[in-house]
C-alpha cells in the first residue's frame, strides 16, 4: 500500500479576477521508506505538490492519501495533530525558534506530542549525537552556520519518529560542499530510521541522493515522470 496517493490534483489560486493553475491533473504514488526527488524549475509546482502531501494546503480538486488518510477530509484540529505526529518537516529558510536553544527547538515537537520528560530527554540527545551536535545543544540557532541550522532542522524533523519527512529544498541557502554534506546526512537518516523521504529541487546534483526522481514541469509530472536516480 503506497504511503502517499495522490490522484488528480489540481491547484489554482486567485489573482486578483483570474485564476492561476499551479498544479495541473497530478497522479504520484510513494511506497514507504522511499527517498524521492521532485525536481524541476521554479515555478513548475514542486513547493505546491509538497504542501498538499504535507497537508499545509488543500487541493482545488482531486485526493491526497497520506499513510490511510484522505487528507482532504480532515478538519484543520485533525490536520495539526495529523502532521506533528506522522510529519517531519525540513525548510530551506530552516524554521528555527530563534528564543529557543538547539536542544529545546528538537524538542519541541515531543511537547506537542505530550511525550514523557525522560524519553524526551533521550530522543533529543540521541538525535543531536548523529547529526554531530550534542556539544551545541544549550546554544542559539542564531550562533549556529547554515549547515549546522539545517542539521537541527533534520533533527527536529525525526525525533518524533515520523512515517514521513518532507523537505522543500533543503540545501538552497548552502553552499554546495555543505548542501552535500547535509543531503549525505539525509540519506544515511533515511536508510537507518526508514521514514520516507520526498524533497524538491532544482540542482541536479542534489536530485541524485534520490532513489527516483519525479521531474516536473509547468505544474504537471512530465511524461517521462520517473527515471532512476544514483543513490548516494
Amino acid at each position: 500500500m503506497s504511503l502517499i496517493s495522490v490522484r488528480n490534483v489540481k491547484k489554482h489560486y486567485r489573482l486578483e479576477r483570474a485564476e492561476a493553475p499551479a498544479l495541473v491533473d497530478v497522479s504520484l504514488d510513494v511506497e514507504p521508506g522511499e527517498r524521492v526527488c521532485l525536481m524541476g524549475p521554479s515555478g513548475s509546482g514542486k513547493s505546491t505538490l509538497l504542501n498538499l502531501i504535507g497537508c499545509i494546503d488543500t487541493p482545488t480538486s482531486g485526493t491526497v492519501i497520506v499513510d490511510g488518510e484522505d487528507t482532504v477530509a480532515l478538519n484543520d484540529a485533525r490536520l495539526s495533530e495529523f502532521r506533528n505526529r506522522r510529519m517531519g518537516f525540513i525548510f530551506q529558510s530552516f524554521n528555527l525558534i530563534p528564543v529557543l536553544s538547539v536542544y529545546e527547538n528538537v524538542e519541541y515537537p515531543l511537547l506537542l506530542q505530550k511525550v514523557p520528560a525522560r524519553e524526551r530527554k533521550a530522543r533529543v540527545l540521541e538525535l543531536l549525537a548523529r547529526v554531530g551536535l550534542a556539544e551545541y545543544a544549550r546554544r542559539s540557532p542564531e550562533n549556529l552556520s547554515g549547515g549546522q541550522r539545517q542539521r537541527v532542522s533534520i533533527a527536529r524533523a525525526l525525533v518524533g519518529r515520523p512515517r514521513l519527512v518532507i523537505a522543500d529544498e533543503p540545501t538552497a541557502s548552502l553552499d554546495h560542499a555543505t548542501g552535500s554534506s547535509i543531503m549525505q546526512l539525509m540519506v544515511e537518516m533515511n536508510e537507518s530510521e526508514g521514514a520516507t523521504l520526498i524533497f524538491s529541487t532544482h540542482d541536479s546534483a542534489v536530485a541524485r541522493h534520490a532513489r527516483r526522481v519525479v521531474t516536473m514541469q509547468d505544474g504537471r509530472v512530465s511524461l517521462d515522470e520517473v527515471r532512476k536516480g544514483s543513490a548516494a
